[in-house]
């Protein structure tokens, strides 16, 4: 898709700037930042502001407040994370529009920075209310826009400001539609989908909008259980998402006829009450008395055979319950496989950042994007409102 306005055309010295950053990030138990990887992504565009002498006040959200100020989801964690990053102090705003969120916004001085509180503490955001985008506006003379992972949110702080003020994207959310429009423009074949997880009814649009793109889908994790189950598959206890019959029925036919591969596991390990190891069966055999968990030692080696002649892979979503050590061996095995191949590989969508992180193979991708949910509605072709409204270049 075309590039977008940068923040590099902005004017901005001594002007108040609006950033509306995604700093919703994993919390500890004690309420620490636990992975600070979207707020990292961020410091390119937050220091090309400092430097320019822009008096930055960044706008995010954490959680799902539904609208009321919610002591456990203040950003107070990430401004301390945040300050240390940048090696300045970051002072947080008590509230979000209003009289002390002016004042705090006035005493800016060029190349500092201020944080407002929780946006979603305020039911105006999520609603996309004219009064509360107008209020939020009104903070400053110009909006940069580098929360890729909320521009499929149409909210006060994504469209609404941005309908109100000059806006630009930064540096963020231009790589992002950069390095993602090479998933959708014209991808380098064989282009291969290795797509896991759960929220199967979630992921079929993007199964569907693959087919006849990519040349090869393979799908572990829960997203396999459906299609397995369709083909007659034993698989114990295993909860399966029902009444998607007909729409796995429909995924598999346009797949076929477009000519793209659909791969599936063929054997699976289970979790068996009682048992502390993990069972293993083939697809086609009588399955254990117990869960599925992760996909087979078989499966592993298909699925690393049908990467083997790739150029493009896209990844979303872990193979298997990766975050239990017996059952995070497909996940592992199959990125670290990855790793090996040459090619363009990206990893996007929910949690697959963390989950690449934690197994240690986050090298078999050239991009890793910050993107949940906006991540896998650009890869399917969706227009983005939060990306719409920013002019293009």
């Amino acid at each position: 898709m075309a590039a977008k306005r940068s923040v590099t055309a902005a004017s901005v010295r001594g002007r108040r700037v609006l950033v509306r950053v995604d700093f919703n990030v994993p919390l500890t138990p004690t309420g620490a930042v636990a992975d600070d990887h979207r707020i990292v992504e961020t410091l390119p565009t937050l220091k090309h502001l400092e430097a320019a002498g822009a008096r930055t006040i960044l706008i995010s959200h954490l959680g799902r407040p539904d609208g009321t100020r919610d002591p456990k989801l203040s950003l107070r964690p990430v401004v301390h994370r945040l300050s240390s990053l940048l090696g300045r102090p970051v002072p947080l705003a008590d509230d979000i529009v209003g009289v002390h969120a002016l004042e705090a916004a006035a005493r800016l001085q060029n190349g500092e920075f201020l944080m407002l509180e929780n946006v979603r503490f305020r039911p105006g955001e999520e609603a996309n209310d004219p009064s509360f985008a107008a209020e939020l506006a009104r903070l400053g003379e110009v909006f940069v826009q580098d929360a890729f992972g909320t521009l499929h949110r149409a909210h006060a702080s994504t469209v609404g400001v941005a309908k109100r003020l000059p806006t630009y994207a930064g540096f963020l959310v231009d790589r992002e539609v950069r390095e993602l429009s090479r998933l959708v423009e014209a991808p380098e074949s064989p282009y291969v989908a290795l797509l896991g997880g759960a929220k199967v009814a979630d992921k079929l649009p993007l199964l569907t909008s693959l087919a006849g793109r990519a040349d090869a889908i393979l799908i572990g994790g829960a997203l396999a259980f459906p299609f397995l189950k369709a083909n007659g598959a034993d698989l114990g206890a295993t909860s399966v998402e029902s009444g998607l019959e007909d729409e796995v029925a429909r995924f598999l036919a346009a797949a076929q006829q477009a000519g793209t591969k659909v791969v599936l596991p063929t054997d699976l390990l289970f979790e068996v009450p009682g048992e502390r190891d993990a069972q293993h069966a083939d697809i086609g055999s009588p399955a254990p008395k117990g869960v599925a968990r992760d996909i087979g030692p078989r499966t592993r080696d298909q699925f690393y055979l049908a990467l083997a002649d790739s150029k493009t892979v896209f990844w979303n979503g872990p193979l298997g319950l990766a975050e239990d050590l017996r059952f995070s061996a497909g996940t592992r095995e199959v990125l670290a496989g990855l790793a090996t191949l040459s090619g363009y590989h990206v990893a996007a969508g929910g949690d697959s950042a963390r989950i690449a992180n934690d197994l240690g193979v986050t090298n078999a991708f050239q991009y890793v994007s910050t993107g949940g949910g906006a991540a896998l509605e650009f890869v399917q072709g969706v227009e983005l409102p939060g990306l719409a409204v920013i002019p293009d270049a």
